[in-house]
């Protein structure tokens, strides 16, 4: 009984030299240590760990293990008070640790990060989570400190690792916190415990390439906005085309939040709610807010005008069941005319010709047009938009292949995927100029171009460039190579026919004519050309029975040779 009573003093008076060692500072800075619970995509408890705040605005650091695959999370602070977790500000998966942003509605007490490396041999206070006032911090020594990450640090610590600590704060003498406990993967926790760098943790961010990070990809939370507002801008940008438009619609309210007069912020975000307010009339008015406020604001006001007129001109082009107020094609070009009034740069005139050339405004359009081309930003797309709309009001031909040769001049040479399209129209308008053999080396140019990923439709073209300017084998080529990629198109067997009919080999388009047959011996097309085949043989009568198979089938085309060869 009195070696109880003993062991019962020893520890009482144990305790208490242990409290009276700890620094006066101790009890506000424990108040910086938090209990984090994560949960899973069904809202279950995910895991449960120890975080700490460094600063007031609630940026926290904890171990990366503890959100890995979490959708939702939430602090509970020394007071017991439960706050969520906001954004994910940077990860590393390496050393396993986490910095992130806790939304919370006043300021929270937080630990100030050491600005300096600690020594060997300097003390070193372990801060535990606990909502007990009576529970003290753990002392040690650094034992031994290595380099991580250029200029940051990593410790072992001659302290031991008691329960639940993991990712509590490990403070120098002052107070300051210099490292984060991590789990230890030796056997001995009695003695020795380890804790990464705190401003190495600190150090982690958000960057303009972040979204395809697997660590931050692994932790489902919404993430944070890079730290300069010109990497968040081109954040947004990838964003906008990488993540859902819930997703990108949270960025931009941050962005907005973060920087107010920010005029980019505004002008994205309405063009997100214009893409969501297709559907849902109610995101246009939130739209239409922000342009107001990004007008207000900004001291470019041209610029402000051409992105609504592009947004208003976009808006239209995807035919909404209901116009939003005055949202129309009129709207958009009374402010696209009022950029020009401040500044008329050749990307606003554009933007007008696009405008009037969807009202069917050609001969404006194309004067616009026009206009583009005799200035720096003459392209490939601006000399096309003048061809297509010359085309549209019917000028001469010619006129319009001019164009589209400056077009083509353009592209960068040896020519790519950009300027495939470029190509393959200007050997469309070849073909209707009668320009058969620029048509076909338009078409050969197109298939270096693409790297000769075609198909059947694209032999198709070629083979009718070919054989009207004459290439009778190229023809011949094409289209069998077309029957090789689409086998059940009847209509590539009647054309092989009728280029083997051109040149001569009437056996070898009855052959051909045939095959079709077996596959449709319904196929009338097939029979009339089988006919003329056979005249030029001097088959007569069997000619005149394949007419008369034709027009059983219902080919009108028929009736003149069966008048001219079977009466």
């Amino acid at each position: 009984m009195k070696k109880n009573i003993l062991l019962f003093v020893a520890f009482s008076l144990l305790a208490h030299w242990s409290m009276a060692q700890a620094p006066k500072w101790v009890e506000k800075a424990k108040k910086a240590v938090f209990s984090v619970v994560t949960y899973d995509k069904e809202d279950k408890i995910l895991n449960t760990g120890n975080g700490f705040f460094v600063t007031e605005n609630g940026v926290a650091l904890s171990d990366y293990s503890l959100l890995k695959g979490a959708y939702r999370a939430v602090i509970v602070d020394a007071d017991g008070k439960q706050m969520p977790v906001e954004a994910i500000l940077g990860a590393n998966s390496i050393y396993d640790v986490v910095k992130f942003r806790v939304r919370s509605e006043k300021k929270v007490t937080a630990l100030k990060i050491a600005t300096v490396a600690q020594a060997v041999g300097a003390d070193a206070y372990l801060l535990p989570y606990s909502t007990q006032k009576d529970r003290s911090c753990t002392v040690g020594k650094v034992k031994e400190v290595t380099t991580i990450g250029g200029s940051h640090h990593y410790y072992t610590l001659s302290m031991a690792l008691k329960d639940k600590m993991v990712s509590c704060p490990v403070t120098d003498a002052e107070g300051q916190v210099f490292g984060l406990v991590q789990k230890s993967s030796g056997k001995d926790t009695t003695t020795v415990c380890y804790a990464v760098g705190a401003s190495f943790v600190m150090s982690q961010s958000i960057g303009v390439l972040s979204l395809n990070e697997n660590a931050l990809q692994s932790i489902h939370i919404k993430k944070g906005l890079p730290d300069t507002e010109d990497q968040a801008l081109v954040y947004l940008y990838m964003a906008s085309t990488q993540t859902t438009p819930e997703v990108y619609t949270e960025l931009l309210n941050d962005f907005v939040a973060q920087y107010p007069d920010n005029v980019d912020g505004y002008i994205r975000r309405a063009g997100n709610y214009v893409y969501l307010g297709v559907k849902d009339m109610a995101q246009m008015d939130k739209g239409a807010a922000d342009l107001e406020r990004a007008l207000k604001i900004a001291k470019k006001k041209d610029d402000v005008h051409y992105n609504i007129a592009k947004l208003i001109y976009g808006y239209q082009l995807s035919k909404p069941e209901k116009v939003y107020k005055d949202w129309t094609y009129d709207k958009a070009l009374t402010e696209i005319r009022a950029a020009q009034a401040i500044d008329s740069l050749p990307v606003y005139i554009q933007l007008e010709g696009d405008i009037l050339f969807t009202k069917q405004s050609y001969a404006d359009a194309f004067a616009l047009y026009q206009k583009v081309n005799r200035t720096n930003l003459a392209s490939p797309a601006t000399f096309y938009s003048a061809a297509k709309t010359l085309e549209l009001m019917k000028a001469d031909i010619k006129e319009v292949v001019a164009l589209m040769d400056s077009c083509v001049a353009l592209c960068t040479k040896p020519y790519t995927e950009d300027a495939s399209p470029y190509l393959l129209e200007r050997a469309r308008i070849n073909m209707d100029a009668e320009l058969y053999r620029a048509a076909m080396l338009d078409y050969d140019a197109y298939y270096d171009a693409v790297s000769g990923k075609v198909n059947d439709v694209f032999y198709y073209y070629r083979e009718q460039a070919c054989l009207k300017a004459k290439q009778f084998q190229r023809a011949l080529d094409d289209i069998a190579k077309a029957i090789e990629l689409s086998p059940k198109d009847l209509s590539y067997r009647a054309e092989l026919s009728v280029v083997n009919l051109r040149v001569g080999r009437f056996e070898q388009a009855i052959k051909v004519l045939d095959e079709a047959l077996v596959i449709d011996p319904k196929y009338a097309e097939a029979y009339r050309l089988k006919g003329i085949c056979q005249i030029q043989l001097k088959q007569s009568k069997e000619a005149c029975a394949s007419f008369a198979k034709a027009k059983e089938l219902g080919d009108t085309a028929v009736d003149a040779l069966i008048e001219k060869h079977c009466k």
